[in-house]
């Protein structure tokens, strides 16, 4: 079946109805990929004793496995067009256990690669983006509160998988944990079961001589060039931190359930960040590409200061600025995505714009694992963060200037 959009007439979609129990499938979807994803560094420092190896070397398997989430977006875009949402989700599902169900073998550290990098990413890859595209695609008026309500789903589950994973690790050990994991992530195909497509007229993305080759034109638009810079720099500093404050927190001297505590306290006020920005969005007291550089901006600030605190509370209040600010991003930079490419080509640009910003999530924890065997000091993983999250910034302000001048030209024209 091929995906369509629509709902109550060709006229729009929705914006709510059976919607409602697409955004609670998408809950469950990202608190079963992304989630996962966020607290892998619980289980870091286990495989990295395991094998012996230096901070550098056990990054690369995170960066893998984010590189292939992104580029396989492309991929997963393609198929949402041709097939459904509810077929992808449910290969993504079965690809993501495998992966993590194999890991847990310990089948050597060149398998660790394929599994939790390969296999791993791929699935999270094929379930997150038809997720993503079912809830634009069902809501109007109200995008931006749905994205928001089922992208919590990453935060509720990471505030329950912290304390779960470290207490299946002392239980099990890493190998039965990520067994019980992969597991869980088996649920993904029940929730792609309950993505049911839409039925409306046909799009212009849906016509032509091929997906890719509208990917690709999608790169003569400016806006969409910059805002792919925006994301390469934002997924190289966001993608650090989660896999860098466990170890940072231990360095500290705390143990046992403290640090994996911060995942969760970083997890509860992600998920404040991203209802309190989703509510604030569909407002629209400010624009949306505004909203993005304001808070992107203060995000890369917290992150520099993080290093400046030494013991739990210190750490836990900085975590927790910075989870309410990604919370904040999250709401929004898809929505914003939605405004620069529009509705009837968001499940290409989409693709497009996680394909290039896999480059980002790709380099940014080698980067930061470098810096950290070199300096002997977590601290400099956070400074690298900040900084890119600062830059990224800048992209976000000339977007937006772009599409004010667009706005404003074709209001004149039509004046005229």
């Amino acid at each position: 079946m091929k995906k369509t959009y629509g709902g109550d007439g060709p006229s729009g979609p929705p914006d709510g109805g059976y919607g409602w129990v697409v955004v609670t499938s998408a809950f469950f979807i990202m608190g079963l990929t992304t989630a996962v994803l966020k607290n892998f560094g619980i289980f870091f420092l286990d495989i990295q004793s395991h094998f012996g190896v230096q901070t550098s070397t056990m990054s690369w398997v995170t960066s893998t496995t984010i590189a292939m989430f992104h580029l396989t977006a492309p991929v997963a875009s393609a198929l949402t067009l041709h097939l459904s949402q509810r077929a992808v989700v449910m290969v993504g599902g079965f690809l993501a256990a495998s992966g993590m169900i194999l890991v847990s073998l310990e089948l050597g550290l060149f398998w660790l690669y394929i599994t939790m990098g390969l296999l791993q990413g791929a699935g999270i890859s094929l379930s997150w983006i038809p997720a993503n595209s079912m809830v634009s695609h069902y809501f109007g008026r109200r995008r931006p509160l749905a994205v928001a309500v089922s992208s919590c789903g990453e935060c509720v589950f990471s505030v329950l998988f912290a304390p779960f994973f470290q207490w299946l690790v002392d239980a099990y050990g890493w190998q039965g944990a990520l067994l019980i994991v992969g597991g869980l992530q088996l649920n993904l195909c029940v929730c792609g079961a309950l993505l049911r497509p839409l039925d409306t007229p046909p799009l212009s993305e849906n016509k032509g001589d091929g997906h890719m080759t509208f990917q690709c034109s999608l790169l003569m638009k400016p806006e969409l060039v910059l805002y792919i810079l925006f994301a390469v720099f934002a997924a190289a500093g966001f993608f650090i931190p989660p896999l860098f404050l466990v170890p940072f927190t231990n360095r500290a001297g705390l143990e046992d359930y403290w640090p994996a505590s911060i995942l969760s306290i970083l997890a509860l006020a992600d998920l404040m960040g991203r209802l309190v920005c989703g509510w604030v969005a569909t407002l629209r007291l400010l624009r949306n590409l505004q909203l993005l550089t304001l808070v992107v901006t203060l995000v890369g600030v917290v992150l520099l200061l993080l290093p400046l605190s030494h013991n739990y509370w210190s750490i836990a209040a900085f975590a927790a600025l910075y989870g309410f600010l990604f919370g904040c991003v999250v709401a929004i930079h898809v929505t914003a995505l939605v405004d620069i490419v529009k509705l009837e080509r968001f499940d290409s640009g989409l693709g497009l714009w996680m394909l290039f910003r896999s480059i980002g999530g790709f380099m940014g924890p080698p980067a930061a694992g470098w810096l950290v065997d070199q300096s002997h000091d977590y601290s400099a993983a956070f400074y690298l963060s900040g900084l890119c999250l600062i830059a990224s910034a800048v992209f976000v302000v000339l977007v937006d200037l772009l599409l004010q001048r667009r706005r404003a030209a074709e209001r004149e024209d039509g004046d005229e």
